[in-house]
């Protein structure tokens, strides 16, 4: 059974951490590339960071572009984002997802595997 599960989410103020992880299991991890996107009530979703699994290649949106920080421990098939400087409009849900797509602005559009999301909710 695929199963990526997501943790780490929660309320912080404005300028704040947090640290998601997401434990993928049930699909051969070198395979695919690893990301996450986020979806907030009225807003189109949007593709935040990826990374491969093979070469560690990494992708950002702009909108988070040295605030945030992806990375992967390939022994635990676990892929972790760091989100420093949280802004009020980095709320969201966000999901972690498998896809074999390219590593780049387009990755979360072609999607294998997702999970069931953690809210991020920041305060201003």
């Amino acid at each position: 059974e695929v199963q990526l599960v997501e943790s780490g989410g929660g309320l912080v103020q404005a300028g704040g951490s947090l640290r998601l992880s997401c434990a993928a299991s049930g699909f051969t991890f070198d395979d695919y590339a690893i990301g996450w996107f986020r979806q907030a009530p009225g807003k189109e979703r949007e593709g935040v960071s990826c990374i491969s699994s093979s070469d560690g290649s990494t992708y950002y949106a702009d909108s988070v572009k040295g605030r945030f920080t992806i990375s992967s421990d390939n022994a635990k098939n676990t892929v972790y984002l760091q989100m420093n400087s949280l802004k009020p409009e980095d709320t969201a849900v966000y999901y972690c997802a498998a896809t074999r797509q390219e590593v780049g602005s387009s990755w979360y559009l072609g999607l294998g595997y997702w999970g069931q999301g953690t809210q991020v909710t920041v305060s201003s």
